[in-house]
């Protein structure tokens, strides 16, 4: 029986001892083990690398996106400030022409008085071909007489008593003619203001 045993222990020594010398044989070396090691390193490494080279151009395209906005509201703004520049100019010009009509007004008014038909006319006629180039321009007057007074248009140089109730806070009487330029007021128009 002791052979038996003995013969029956090594025939269960020997596949447990095969199954250990198989995977002693699949078992990887040292050396296999440090360059996996090593390989799996260069992936995490390259893993980051990629994830902060995608940060990377994220933050650099919506610079970009933030640059051509600021570029393009530049251009914008610059625009804007030519045509603003225009018609300041041009009200400037216009402002310097204002008393030229002032003085035909006036020269028409004192001709209609006199015989010289002939004066009245041509006056006549230079005042409505200018006042006629200056609303192509944007030119208006402000109607003034007999509206209500109004601090974004009129000027009071002056107060005037009146009786009726109706006619408190109106505008009396035009001293000098307002304008606007494409809406807005370049000179006020000076007014009596009944009270």
């Amino acid at each position: 029986m002791s052979k038996k045993k003995n013969i029956e222990n090594q025939a269960k020594v020997q596949p447990e001892e095969k199954a250990e010398e198989k995977i002693a044989e699949n078992a990887p070396s040292k050396k296999e083990e440090k360059k996996l090691k090593e390989a799996e390193e260069k992936i995490d490494n390259l893993t980051k690398e990629i994830q902060e080279l995608k940060e990377s151009v994220t933050k650099e395209k919506n610079d970009y996106l933030r640059l051509m906005a600021d570029f393009e509201n530049f251009r914008r703004h610059s625009a804007e400030a030519k045509l603003e520049l225009v018609s300041t100019a041009s009200a400037e010009t216009i402002k310097g022409l204002l008393p030229v009509l002032d003085d035909c007004e006036r020269a028409i008014k004192m001709l209609t008085e006199a015989d010289d038909t002939a004066a009245k006319e041509g006056t006549e006629l230079i005042y409505n071909k200018l006042l006629g180039y200056l609303k192509t321009k944007g030119l208006e007057q402000i109607d003034a007489q007999g509206a209500k007074f109004d601090t974004d248009f009129h000027e009071a140089v002056a107060q005037f008593p009146v009786q009726e109730e109706d006619k408190k806070g109106l505008v009396f009487d035009v001293v000098q003619k307002g304008y606007t330029l494409s809406g807005k007021v370049i000179r006020y128009a000076k007014v009596v203001v009944g009270i």
